[in-house]
Formats: C-alpha cells, sequence, structure tokens
C-alpha cells in the first residue's frame, strides 16, 4: 500500500503536500493527486452525471490547485474542504455553460434547480421524469430571489454547513441562516399555495 493511500484523507498530510506543491514540488503534487483524486473524482462524477465531464472537471480542478496552492491558508479550512470547492465550482460552471436551455413540461427551466434536485444516479431522461411535487417544488425554488436560491441550494442540495456557505459566498454566518429560514418559510407558503405541502 503506497504512502498516498495510507494517508490520503489525513490533513496534516493533504496540507504538507499541499504546500510542497505551492513551491512546485512535483512529487508531493503526484501524492497529493493519488491520494485526493478519487474522492473529488466522485464529487464531480456525483454533479456532472457523466464520466467524460467528471474527468474533464477533475484535470481542470488539478491546474487551478497547482496554481493555486500557494493562496490555500490552512487556517480557513482544511485541505480537503478547500480542494472540494475547487471541483464543486468547476463543476457548476461546466453544467452551465452545457444546461442552458433545459425545458420541463414546455416551460423554460432554471438549469442549475434542476441539477441540484437531481438523484446523481439518475440518467437525463430520468431526471426529467419528475414526479409533480418536484415540479412544484422546482417552480417555487426558482421563484425565489438568485441569491437565496443559491444559499438554499448549497445547504440542502448538497450538503454545506452554514459556515461553509457563508465561507464559500463570503457572507456572513449570520445572514445565511437569515437567508435560509426566510426562503424555507417561503418555499413553505409556495408550495402550500400550490397545494402540494
Amino acid at each position: 500500500m503506497s504512502t498516498a493511500t495510507i494517508h490520503s484523507f489525513d490533513p496534516a498530510q493533504l496540507r504538507t503536500w499541499l504546500q510542497a506543491a505551492a513551491h512546485h514540488d512535483t512529487v508531493a503534487f503526484r501524492s497529493l493527486y493519488d491520494a485526493s483524486s478519487p474522492r473529488l473524482y466522485g464529487l464531480a462524477l456525483r454533479i456532472l452525471g457523466r464520466r467524460e465531464l467528471a474527468e474533464e472537471v477533475l484535470q481542470e480542478s488539478f491546474v487551478a490547485i497547482w496554481h493555486s496552492a500557494s493562496t490555500y491558508e490552512s487556517g480557513l479550512s482544511a485541505p480537503m474542504t478547500w480542494m472540494t470547492t475547487i471541483v464543486r465550482n468547476k463543476a457548476f460552471d461546466l453544467l452551465r455553460r452545457t444546461q442552458r436551455d433545459v425545458e420541463i413540461d414546455g416551460e423554460p427551466f432554471d438549469a442549475d434547480v434542476l441539477e441540484a434536485m437531481r438523484d446523481p444516479q439518475a440518467t437525463p431522461i430520468e431526471a426529467l421524469q419528475m414526479s409533480s411535487d418536484a415540479r412544484a417544488l422546482a417552480g417555487c425554488m426558482s421563484a425565489l430571489e438568485e441569491k437565496h436560491r443559491t444559499v438554499l441550494g448549497l445547504a440542502f442540495f448538497h450538503d454545506l454547513s452554514h459556515s461553509d456557505v457563508a465561507r464559500k459566498l463570503v457572507l456572513p454566518v449570520g445572514t445565511v441562516k437569515t437567508w435560509i429560514r426566510r426562503s424555507l418559510s417561503r418555499l413553505h407558503d409556495c408550495l402550500k399555495g400550490r397545494g402540494a405541502a
């Protein structure tokens, strides 16, 4: 078993490799890649649903990690959290580029909302065969302000903590909590109005 495998999720070891990569240490960067890429690839695949897109995002992400390693601040986040954020952002950027014109029942639909609600194992056809409750939720989500929809999506559909959402969006945690509370209240009222709550 390789050293990379043994230490694959040891934050201290990942941090050491990342700091060495910041000084253009290719051996350390290779170890970092070997240890973290399976998990990061899995994340990209869950978001994108297609192997070739996940591989593209993983490659782009590690190029970004190599070039940005010197900007990593260990006091702000664990190495895996920092790298996960890069992969997630690259995956969502690719989604926005490839799924601009999604329609459900003949109506334009917010591609980010569709992707957020999609079963990671579902095929594109299965993803479009959403239940009426799911369509009601999607409709209510799309009625929220974009910033509220983003916060809610990150917190619930992508399982980020309030602190992680606040860090990602550079917002106070209190603001994130307030937006989530208001958004949930509006969703509840909207779904109730549609008879879906």
